[in-house]
This record gives structure tokens, C-alpha cells and sequence, in this order.
């Protein structure tokens, strides 16, 4: 019999033991440096059982939806960067990704978007490097461990300069980053590209594509992250590539299923632990007996589920049967 774990069970039983190790005689210190929107109510979720250990949050005073709860300890940084600044920069991104163009204007116009967005949320990175109050309070506090979301990279150069193990919490990278750097294999043949907009069943020029976007990969994520690549070497006081900033990363915790993915190997420190939902699930609405009707075309192999009209209305809206029965009457018989 197969047992699943629930992501949040799963993310507690990966983590308490790892600070364990690294502290057998007292409860470990978690640093964690989260990202902003979405990304961070994911990872709330984990943090809220700190299972007696000491979690301390790293957060801009600027910020999406980073309040303050007594599983943890919040810590904020100055940064000069407004939140209006930080929205109107997401609104635009969000409005090149919202508009349809063809192949490769629709990928070139999505980065250079991504990357304009990167560089204004990037700027708390530097400002957290500028605060040395900030920087001589991580660097006394005895940390064990670092947990992030790497999308910015900020954790990963601030556990660099710490000197600390650090795990992952993340959906992806671009450029294929987070199986290239376990040096997990991601065959070209079937598995498409980001920016290919290709299935996993593609023609031999759908595959050329494919190949030539891989080429290009690691050029365009080095220029996508190139002020994190410059800082990095700042602060490290050492050139650094792309690669060496995640390739030492303890555990790579990823936010989706291995099941819905391309089938391929992955290395023993990457952990699948599916989607995370933002807010606690809620029971199924008592509705009325939801009729399916399953109609065969001729003309078609697969047969078409259609469910009735009424019983969708009966969940969108929230009426019961008789309201919607008297509002179909009384519309039809004024």
C-alpha cells in the first residue's frame, strides 16, 4: 500500500532533521530569506512548526504580505525602494506576460521584462548588503542552517558569505538551473525548453528548437542574473559563476510533483514534495446531485463530459433549486 505524505509533513520531516544533525544538543537556529508574494505564503506554511527550534525570517521593510506571527521572528532590513515601485514594476511584467505575440517576440519580450522586474526587486538584495547593522547581527547570531527561495538569489549570497548550509524551497529556475546544477540529466528529446511554449511530443524542428534554446540557456540566465553575479563577487571577494552560487546546496525542496513532470533521473537531495496551497482548504459545498451526461460524437474517439448547467449555478452562485426554478419562471412567464 502506498502512503502520501502531506507537503507541509513531508517539508518539517526533511528540515528538523537536517538542523538536528547540525545541533544534536540543543534546538537548531533556521535563517530563512524568503521571497516576496506567493512564494512566501508557500513557505509560511512550513515555518509555522518550528518544532522547538529558533526560526528568525529575513525580511526588506518593504514587502508583500510578510507579517509577524509567534512561530518565528521577523527581522527587517531598510531598503530604498518604495512599494508603489515595487507594484507598478509587477503590473508591467504581468502585462507583457498577458499579451499574445508570436514566436520568438512573445520570448524575448517575457524576458526582457523578467529581467527589468528582477533588477528593481534585486535592489533589496544590495540594500541588505549596504546595512551592516543587518550584516553584524546574522554574522553573531550562530545560524545552522539557511533556507530560501533562490529565484533572487539574495539567500544563496548571503549563505555564501555566512558560510552556512542551505537548503532550497522553490518552484524552478530558468535556464533548467535546478536540475543542470544537481547534475540531473534533462533530455532534450522530450522534455521542452522554457520559452519553447513546446509539449513533450515535438516534431524534429520543434527538437532543433529546442536544442538551440538549451545552447543559449546559460548565456541568457547569466545576463538575467548578472547583478547577482556582480554583487556576489563583491561580497565574496572571488569571481563567481552561476553555477557555483547553487550547486552546493544541501536540499533541494521542489514545489511540484514528480508525477505531472517529464520522466527523468534526479539526484538523492532533490525532494518532490508537490504544490502548497496558499489557503487552507476548504469542504466541497452541499450542492445538489452534480448530473453528468456523456455524449458520444461520431465523428470524435473520446467521449465529452458535460456537466449540467443548473448544478453549476447551483455552486457559483449559492442559491438553492427553488430560487433558481421561480428566477427561470418568472423570466420565461413575466
Amino acid at each position: 500500500m502506498r502512503v502520501y505524505w502531506g507537503a507541509h509533513t513531508m517539508l518539517v520531516a526533511l528540515l528538523v532533521p537536517f538542523l538536528c544533525l547540525l545541533s544534536p544538543a540543543a534546538a537548531g537556529r533556521l535563517l530563512v530569506i524568503p521571497m516576496e508574494g506567493s512564494h512566501w505564503l508557500s513557505m509560511k506554511k512550513v515555518l509555522m512548526d518550528e518544532r522547538g527550534h529558533e526560526v528568525v525570517v529575513l525580511v526588506p521593510e518593504v514587502s508583500w504580505q510578510m507579517e509577524t506571527t509567534q512561530a518565528y521572528k521577523v527581522v527587517t532590513y531598510p531598503v530604498s525602494q518604495t512599494l508603489e515601485e515595487l507594484d507598478n514594476s509587477f503590473q508591467e511584467c504581468l502585462a507583457v506576460h498577458l499579451t499574445q505575440n508570436p514566436f520568438p517576440l512573445n520570448a524575448l519580450a517575457m524576458y526582457n521584462a523578467s529581467v527589468h522586474t528582477y533588477s528593481k526587486f534585486f535592489g533589496q538584495c544590495k540594500d541588505l548588503f549596504r546595512s551592516q547593522e543587518t550584516l553584524r547581527f546574522l554574522n553573531q547570531s550562530g545560524f545552522d542552517a539557511l533556507l530560501t527561495d533562490p529565484i533572487f538569489m539574495c539567500g544563496t549570497i548571503l549563505a555564501h558569505h555566512l558560510s552556512l548550509p542551505f537548503v532550497f524551497f522553490m518552484r524552478g529556475f530558468p535556464c533548467d538551473l535546478h536540475f543542470a546544477a544537481p547534475q540531473s540529466p534533462s533530455p532534450l528529446s522530450y522534455v521542452p525548453r522554457l520559452f519553447s511554449f513546446n509539449s513533450d511530443r515535438m516534431t524534429f524542428f520543434q527538437r532543433v528548437e529546442n536544442t538551440l534554446i538549451s545552447l543559449l540557456e546559460l548565456d541568457y540566465c547569466n545576463v538575467y542574473y548578472a547583478e547577482a553575479l556582480k554583487l556576489s563577487s563583491e561580497v565574496l571577494q572571488r569571481d563567481v559563476s552561476l553555477m557555483d552560487l547553487v550547486n552546493s546546496a544541501a536540499i533541494w525542496i521542489l514545489r511540484f510533483d514528480f508525477v505531472f513532470e517529464y520522466v527523468r533521473p534526479v539526484m538523492p537531495n532533490m525532494v518532490f514534495v508537490g504544490g502548497i496551497n496558499c489557503a487552507k482548504k476548504k469542504p466541497l459545498p452541499k450542492v445538489m446531485f452534480l448530473r453528468l451526461q456523456i455524449v458520444h460524437f461520431p465523428m470524435k474517439s473520446h467521449s465529452v463530459v458535460l456537466a449540467s448547467l443548473l448544478s453549476l449555478l447551483f455552486v457559483i452562485f449559492k442559491i438553492s433549486g427553488n430560487d433558481l426554478i421561480h428566477a427561470v419562471l418568472s423570466s420565461c412567464f413575466p
